[in-house]
């Protein structure tokens, strides 16, 4: 039988096959992944394909875990004469490394998975998606943002869709399957700009389901609007100002706040989160869920990683530090309870206005809406990013600015947070809302 025609069934029966040869040739514990995936993208570039691309992937991935000591492995030959052979010499080369006490299979307890939840991931008429119907939404789509206006310079649309099955099996007693689907769109433009600049921007939308992938030609307008809106980008005077960072840009804040949540930052003494479990560390209109239940969300799942069960947590709650990310390795490293080394859907408790409405409190400050480059130092807190965006004054857009920065610390600038919008980004799994921020420093001219 071809791995391709394998059911659900044939593929547990794999799994546990492998674990069953894994411990005949010496393992300890065995934890074993079967992955089918198959992606398919299309994109559109000032009238013409410029490419159509379909990839798919079969392939096993398994974990040795033998006298202390672990490896991992993975091989797209799913043949069982290949794959003894495989298992046998993966389980051999573990023998060649060190000892690592804390290298384990989770404790059992930890998989009680939530299997009365449907998650609805899944998108059954996946296979009915005609290849016509790929390319037709990616060639409309850049003829419609094309034609908006001469003042276009460049124009490129994109489809892509995928389709996933995994099922994770742990020798000690865990068993885990999930099928899940994805469909995107997306247009980017770049525009004419009197001052010799090439000024572009983008829009985008994704959805578990085709169904919902509708209304494209907002898309065009969308990501003209904002090209335009940036041609005259200038700085300004450095000094310090209100800043408003909108929804999609923000990921680059949260990812300063993330890395030092997990156990490697912290058990490596990288983290200016250490020992502030319980303590308020940013202002209380910021509060931060997990939640691996959310329906039809980019990253729900019933368990992470390691095979544990998932869990609804709060990270920050009115600005308190409540979970780390603690996967099971750096658990017992750091000799503290798991959480998860795979966080899911990120949610956050939202305001009631806009980022317009925000925008008219705004004396003097500056609407952020890309980030590009800088750093953030996870163990002091310190960080620079270079922005784009729009300068505001008395409620009112001024003028875009570009070529800026801003510097502070984490511990201080999420205590700033005045403010967070209504507008969660729904496009990803970190759905994050606009927020407005009080006394940042920018430097500029």
């Amino acid at each position: 039988m071809e791995f391709t025609d394998m059911s659900k069934y044939d593929k547990i029966e794999l799994a546990r096959w492998v674990v069953k040869k894994g411990k005949q040739a010496g393992a300890d514990d065995i934890s074993v992944d079967v992955i089918k995936d198959r992606s398919i993208s299309v994109d559109f570039r000032d009238g013409k394909m410029e490419e159509l691309k379909e990839s798919s992937q079969n392939y096993l991935s398994l974990s040795v875990y033998a006298d202390h000591r672990y490896t991992s492995h993975t091989t797209c030959d799913l043949n069982k004469d290949s794959l003894e052979k495989f298992i046998s010499e993966a389980v051999a080369m573990t023998g060649y490394l060190n000892e690592d006490p804390y290298r384990s299979l989770p404790d059992p307890k930890y998989y009680k998975i939530r299997n009365d939840i449907d998650l609805g991931i899944h998108d059954d008429h996946y296979y009915d998606v005609t290849s016509e119907q790929r390319v037709k939404i990616a060639r409309d789509l850049e003829a419609a943002t094309s034609a908006l206006s001469d003042k276009i310079v460049t124009c490129n649309a994109s489809y892509s869709d995928s389709r996933a099955e995994f099922v994770k099996i742990n020798s000690n007693g865990f068993e885990g399957e999930r099928q899940s689907t994805y469909f995107g769109v997306g247009v980017e433009t770049t525009v004419k700009d009197v001052h010799g600049g090439r000024p572009g921007d983008y829009d985008y939308i994704g959805s578990r389901f085709f169904k919902d992938i509708s209304s494209l030609e907002r898309l065009g307008r969308t990501a003209f609007k904002r090209a335009m809106q940036k041609i005259g980008q200038k700085k300004i005077e450095s000094g310090v100002y209100d800043m408003i960072v909108e929804n999609r840009a923000l990921t680059t804040m949260l990812a300063g706040i993330r890395y030092p949540l997990t156990g490697s930052y912290l058990y490596r003494k990288n983290s200016c989160f250490e020992n502030k479990l319980g303590e308020k560390i940013a202002s209380g209109k910021l509060t931060i869920i997990d939640d691996p239940y959310l329906k039809a969300g980019f990253s729900s799942q019933l368990y992470d990683n390691d095979g544990m069960a998932t869990k609804k947590r709060a990270l920050f709650e009115k600005g308190v530090l409540k979970s780390y990310l603690i996967d099971w390795y750096y658990s017992r490293k750091l000799n503290m309870e798991p959480t998860t080394g795979s966080e899911s859907n990120i949610t956050f408790a939202l305001g009631s206005r806009s980022p317009e409405e925000m925008i008219r409190d705004v004396k003097q400050g500056i609407f952020v809406t890309q980030f590009v480059g800088g750093n953030s130092n996870s163990l002091t807190g310190d960080f620079s990013y270079g922005i784009v965006g729009l300068y505001v004054k008395d409620g009112e857009i001024v003028h875009p600015v570009n070529e800026m920065n801003i510097s502070g610390n984490i511990m201080e600038i999420w205590k700033n947070l005045a403010e967070v919008g209504n507008d969660p980004y729904q496009y990803s799994s970190i759905m994050r809302p606009s927020m407005y921020f009080k006394d940042v420093h920018f430097s500029g001219i």
